[in-house]
C-alpha cells in the first residue's frame, strides 16, 4: 500500500468514528442535528436515539477494520479495499435514496482512498 493510501484510509476511519460519536453519544446535540439535517426533537425521540445507536456501533466498526486492515492484517490491501468498496456503495445508495450529497460526504473519501490503493509504489507495514 502506498503512503497515500494509507494516510486516506486512516482519515476514513477518523471520518466513521466521529460519524459514531455523533450517532452514538452526542445524539441530540446540535451538531448531529445539523449533519442528519434533522430537528432536534426528532433526535430526542427514543425510537430514533436506538436506531442511531445501533448504526454508530456499525460505523465505529467500520472504522475499527480499517485499523485493523491497515496495521494488524497480513492482507492489508485486500481488506482495506473491500471495507472502501463497502463504505462507497452504502454512500452510493444513501445519495440514492435520502440525499444526493452523501456519495460526496459519506462517499468522497473512501473514493480518494480507492483510486490511490491501484497506484503502484507500495510500502511494506507487515513482513
Amino acid at each position: 500500500m502506498t503512503i497515500l493510501t494509507i494516510i486516506l484510509s486512516l482519515l476514513v476511519a477518523l471520518e466513521f468514528f466521529y460519524i459514531m460519536y455523533l450517532e452514538t453519544f452526542a445524539t441530540s446535540s446540535k451538531t448531529t442535528s445539523r449533519v442528519f439535517n434533522m430537528g432536534k426533537e426528532e433526535l430526542e425521540r427514543s425510537s430514533v436515539q436506538t436506531l442511531f445507536k445501533n448504526q454508530g456501533i456499525y460505523n465505529g466498526l467500520i472504522g475499527l477494520g480499517i485499523i485493523y486492515a491497515i496495521f494488524f492484517s497480513s492482507a492489508p490491501l485486500e481488506i482495506v479495499r473491500l471495507l472502501l468498496i463497502y463504505i462507497i456503495l452504502v454512500a452510493l445508495y444513501g445519495s440514492l435514496t435520502s440525499n444526493k450529497k452523501i456519495i460526496l460526504t459519506q462517499g468522497g473519501l473512501a473514493i480518494l482512498a480507492l483510486i490511490s490503493s491501484f497506484f503502484k509504489k507500495k510500502i511494506f507495514l507487515n513482513p
